[in-house]
């Protein structure tokens, strides 16, 4: 059984920065896409990053996040700088087959969620 734990949210002022971390259990994680999706309060779920071999971000955050993953430890992490207001939601970590579409927010294996607030 997959088990996906979320680490690292929080409150920042905008343009500050933070780091999300997701260790990942129940199986060996090196075939499988490790990334982010993220929902903000009223609004659908949404891709935010995530990697296999190459990354692959949403438009809005491209230059500003950092999608990374270490095998070793089947963690996947997210470096998010420059946080805007509008950043602010709950962060997922999800991990799915590599054939699976990058963008579909309902394939896979989710976490429970960080709540991310950046401040004005």
């Amino acid at each position: 059984q997959v088990e996906l734990v979320e680490s690292g949210g929080g409150s920042v002022q905008a343009g500050g920065s933070l780091r999300l971390s997701c260790a990942a259990s129940g199986r060996t994680f090196s075939n499988y896409r490790m990334g982010w999706f993220r929902q903000a309060p009223g609004k659908e779920r949404e891709f935010v990053a995530s990697v296999y071999v190459t990354p692959s971000y949403a438009d809005s955050v491209k230059g500003r996040f950092t999608v990374s993953r270490d095998n070793t430890k089947n963690t996947v992490y997210l470096k998010m700088n420059s946080l805007k207001v509008e950043d602010t939601a709950i962060y997922y970590c999800n991990v799915r087959s590599s054939l699976a579409a990058i963008r579909d927010t309902d394939s896979g294996s989710w976490g429970q969620g960080t709540q991310v607030t950046v401040s004005s």
